[in-house]
Order: structure tokens, then sequence, then C-alpha cells
């Protein structure tokens, strides 16, 4: 198994970040052109991966989305941090920490619109890391 860690600057913001080009650079380099699985992991308790369409304004619906679901309030329990952190940390249980792609001839075998995407609500914490991992098959 081949692995990379990404660092990702959110830059203290929501944000959806595309790391779509960068898993396809790993992937060319890691897999050698066969085939396989690339693993994304995101190593935080506030942030989460989203195979979704960017650039079309998708990327800004789901940020909206999440505000509406997980407003940034005082309802939440979990309350160190900037004024309703506590979304943060139920963030992961609707967009998970983790997403396994196939790779197949050295290329993601992603749908023509699809792209791996980070979404980070945590306005905390400026810098996220993504594990990239590519386990051959």
């Amino acid at each position: 198994m081949q692995t990379l860690v990404l660092h990702v600057p959110t830059g203290g913001r929501e944000a959806a970040v595309d790391l779509t080009r960068r898993c396809a650079q790993f992937v060319a380099q890691a897999s050698g052109g066969g085939d396989g699985l690339l693993s994304l992991w995101v190593p935080h308790a506030t942030a989460g991966i989203a195979v979704i369409e960017t650039g079309a304004g998708s990327d800004d619906d789901l940020l909206a989305a999440l505000r509406d679901l997980l407003p940034a309030d005082d309802r939440w329990r979990h309350r160190h941090g900037t004024p309703g952190h506590g979304r943060d940390h139920v963030l992961p249980a609707l967009v998970p920490p983790h997403a396994t792609v196939p790779v197949l001839g050295g290329h993601l075998a992603l749908g023509t619109w699809q792209s791996l995407v980070l979404v980070d609500t945590n306005v905390d914490n400026p810098q996220r890391e993504v594990r990239l991992s590519f386990l051959s098959g």
C-alpha cells in the first residue's frame, strides 16, 4: 500500500476543497497504471469527504445546506471553540471522514461530474490533512 498525506489549507472559513486533481496525480504515480482502490481518510473530528459535482455551484450549495441543517448557534452541547462549534462535531455523521474510489488502469473510476471534496465547516482549524492510500489489486 502506498500513502500520501495532503496538507490542505482551508483558511479558517467554511470550505469545500476539490481534491480530485491531487488524488488523480497520486493514483497515476502509485498505481503504475494498474487497478486498485484509493482510500481517502480525514483524521479530524470536524471534517469529511464528499463525492459531488464542483464548479457549477454544488459545492456552495452543499455548504449552504449544511448551514441549514447544522446552524452555528448555541443549541449544541459541545461548546468549546467558536460559538456554534458543536455543529462541526456532528458534521462527520452527515459527511463521513472517508471515501473509497475504484482505480482502473491507473485512473480514478469517477463518474463524469463526480469530484472528491474535503468538506470543512470548522473555522477554528485553518489547516487540514487528508491521507490518501492506494491499495493495488
